[in-house]
């Protein structure tokens, strides 16, 4: 979806540029398929090769996970690509009853740690006693020896 970034009723939710992509999708590990998808076309579209296109589908995948596991019975999940020049942020994010992030000594951040080139999550005051987590990792372009 694209919002116009002028439009008031928007302003909170508005995309940082023309070409992001986001998606709400209910919090529910049957919808992890359609992200996946949307992540592995758009690393086609922005030309990264075959290993990068698999390390971002897994970072997804893995992400999304962790969050479903951490957001409040009904919530949606809201899944932000930014592409870049060189790279693709993918921003998720959940209403969770608890303020606490995914652990980042389990397996699963090792696997979005190695995967990706940054990745970072905090929790931050929601609306309704909930709180909203967030989950942002980078994927770089890998550079071609020339």
């Amino acid at each position: 979806m694209w919002w116009d970034v002028t439009d008031p009723q928007r302003a909170d939710d508005s995309i940082g540029a023309k070409d992001d992509i986001e998606m709400r999708l209910g919090a529910n590990l049957v919808h992890l398929p359609i992200v996946r998808s949307v992540a592995v076309n758009i690393a086609m579209r922005a030309d990264f090769d075959i290993d990068a296109i698999s390390d971002l589908e897994l970072a997804v995948d893995e992400s999304c996970s962790s969050l479903i596991t951490h957001a409040a019975p009904g919530s949606v999940l809201t899944c932000r690509f930014t592409i870049g020049a060189d790279e693709i942020v993918f921003t998720a994010t959940v209403n969770s009853p608890a303020p606490s992030t995914p652990s980042t000594t389990t397996f699963g951040w090792r696997v979005l740690s190695t995967l990706t080139d940054n990745v970072e999550a905090w929790a931050e005051p929601g609306t309704d006693s909930h709180h909203r987590i967030h989950l942002e990792l980078t994927k770089l372009r890998p550079v071609v020896p020339g």
